[in-house]
């Protein structure tokens, strides 16, 4: 038999040691450096959202912001309540992903377990260049395709703008996010399973629903989370195809008008500066903020739920 001949141990010197450290100290600093940028970055967000935010709610009661359902803040009689703009903002998000995510699993279904390596290669590049479009694009496909072709012939719209064109543009926005990384969660899904569900006498279809999907599940909540963070930020589909209306509604056929694209509208326009109409964005921005925030940690939360629960 054959002595397999082991090298003993490499001990490198202190000084050996201590020169390795000198030479990987830039790296490491570098390294740093780009990790705190990106904490910085966020920590002055807040701030500064949360210190003109202040200066607004010196003037405007968090009760009066949070319970008055009329938001006029730039007419003569003012109003400063933000439910039309968290409800129309909410409405549009929701149905946006009441569309997306039943579509975009379908097609990361169809990509992942049915369609060929030609059908993929075609497929999967032609769903990612929708996400490539600027969103203005999509605004103006809303305003100039979805509400007169197909709102107002087929449910009676009587305008342009409306939340379910804004929601029905902002789905297909959101499709490409959904099927991709539902997708790529689903083909990371061992092949073991798969011949494992076949041995027992399941067909694709019952493979891919009650194998496939249960194990990929934490990189489809993932998909999701992504998708409705996009969709709550949203900003130029909301402010051309929504109709900028404060309208606390549940009705998706009117006019309404979302968090973004109030900034969007005191940005762009003749307020002053230091204004308490001014100030309004800002308060608006950090309710955004917080709603963005709650999602996600509750997103997180039951992202982490379902990986105990299938691990």
């Amino acid at each position: 038999m054959a002595m397999t001949e082991t090298r003993p141990a490499v001990r490198r010197s202190p000084r050996r040691r201590r020169l390795l450290r000198l030479q990987e100290a830039p790296v490491l600093g570098l390294l740093f450096l780009c990790a705190a940028i990106s904490i910085l970055t966020t920590v002055g967000i807040v701030i500064v959202l949360v210190e003109e935010a202040v200066g607004f709610f010196r003037e405007v009661s968090v009760l009066e912001f949070l319970t008055e359902t009329r938001w006029t803040p730039l007419f003569v009689e003012k109003h400063f309540g933000v439910l039309p703009l968290l409800s129309a903002t909410f409405l549009i998000s929701a149905l946006a992903l009441a569309v997306a995510v039943p579509v975009g699993l379908g097609a990361a279904i169809y990509l992942s377990e049915y369609a060929s390596p030609r059908v993929r290669a075609v497929l999967k590049p032609s769903l990612e260049v929708l996400a490539g479009i600027p969103t203005v694009v999509y605004g103006y496909f809303a305003i100039t395709f979805i509400a007169p072709e197909l709102l107002q012939r087929f449910l009676g719209q009587q305008t342009a703008f409306s939340a379910l064109s804004a929601a029905l543009a902002m789905s297909v926005l959101l499709l490409p996010m959904v099927s991709s990384l539902s997708e790529d969660a689903m083909r990371s899904v061992p092949a073991s399973l798969r011949e494992a569900g076949y041995a027992l006498g399941s067909n694709r279809f019952e493979v891919a629903v009650r194998v496939v999907l249960p194990a990929a599940l934490s990189g489809i909540v993932a998909a999701v989370v992504l998708a409705m963070a996009r969709a709550v930020g949203e900003t130029m589909i909301v402010t051309i195809a929504a109709g900028n209306v404060p309208n606390l509604s549940w009705n998706p056929l009117e006019a309404m008008q979302a968090l973004p694209a109030y900034i969007v509208q005191v940005s762009l326009g003749d307020t002053p500066a230091g204004s308490l109409e001014y100030k309004t964005i800002f308060a608006v921005g950090l309710a955004l903020f917080i709603c963005t925030l709650l999602l996600n940690v509750a997103a997180q939360w039951l992202l982490s739920r379902f990986r105990e629960a299938y691990e």
